[in-house]
């Protein structure tokens, strides 16, 4: 079974303006409401691929219930933690010319809560795969991600990571099966500018060499390379098209690698059905669909 963990959902509200004036009433021009985080996009995604998730993290409140309506379905059983105090929040995304977003902070969570997620991650078992992704709220412990890991290390769960910066660097002597940086995480982590194709494979091996298994760098519009367990390396070019919101892309393509990996255990395939993931959804408005991506296979093939 595949997990993915969202330690801070969101409910996002997207309003497209045709002008905007500060200081004035300003009034949209449409309107579109998304349930969402990191991890509930990998697992919206996987399920319009066809593969089953578990849904987990924290939720509160009347958002929080709305959440769970939102996403359950019978490729996704939710198992949240639902807190006493505050709601999840809703996240308000403004597009006009460049993508404005306003993040909002989300509600409490004490230690009772965060024990009662490591009971529900106690379920995982030897071949289930966990995917952590995205920061981690200033009101749950930094290290949050090595401690569940800690956890379930011994168990013979995969880790995929999602993150950024020193909490992704925290995370490698676990040896995640997978993580994916982008261009500029890359070369924040190194302290270096990434030219090229050569430069991002060279810094994924030294994140191969620190403990990482298999490492995607995204490089945008110019596509993505991987570097495999065995140390091979592969190169796509991205997908044709206009985009039109890239939030969830990223997530997109993880969960396109991850259900492509999963059919057959081919790098090249998974790489690919991770492309098109990735460039069906900032292709849209909000997640993409399985016959934008389908589509996009094709122009990949």
């Amino acid at each position: 079974m595949i997990y993915t963990l969202t330690l801070n959902p969101a409910i996002d509200y997207i309003l497209a303006l045709d002008s905007l004036k500060v200081g004035k009433i300003n009034r949209s021009v449409n309107e579109n409401i998304y349930f969402g985080g990191k991890g509930i996009n990998v697992s919206l995604i996987l399920s319009e691929l066809g593969v089953k998730s578990v849904a987990t993290g924290f939720v509160a409140g009347f958002t929080g219930d709305a959440l769970i309506k939102g996403i359950s379905s019978d490729n996704i059983k939710c198992d949240f933690v639902n807190l006493e105090k505050g709601i999840t929040r809703i996240n308000v995304k403004i597009r006009h010319g460049e993508e404005t977003d306003i993040n909002t902070q989300g509600p409490i969570v004490d230690e009772s809560d965060i024990y009662r997620l490591f009971k529900i991650l106690d379920n995982t078992a030897s071949g289930d795969l966990l995917i952590l992704s995205g920061s981690v709220p200033s009101n749950l412990p930094q290290d949050i991600y090595e401690k569940i890991m800690q956890r379930l290390k011994l168990k013979g769960v995969g880790f995929i990571v999602d993150a950024q910066g020193e909490l992704l660097l925290s995370t490698l002597k676990y040896n995640p099966f997978l993580i994916k940086p982008n261009l500029d995480e890359l070369g924040e982590i190194f302290s270096v500018k990434i030219e090229n194709n050569e430069d991002a494979i060279k810094y994924a091996r030294e994140l191969r060499k620190m403990g990482a298994k298999n490492v995607i760098v995204s490089l945008g519009k110019d596509g993505a390379v991987l570097l495999d367990e065995k140390d091979r390396e592969y190169y796509i070019s991205a997908c044709k098209g206009d985009t039109v919101d890239s939030v969830g892309a990223g997530d997109s393509m993880l969960a396109g690698f991850i259900a492509g990996y999963l059919l057959n255990k081919d790098y090249n395939y998974a790489l690919r059905l991770a492309t098109a993931a990735g460039g069906a959804t900032a292709f849209s408005q909000g997640l993409a669909n399985r016959e934008d991506i389908e589509r996009l296979m094709e122009q990949l093939a």
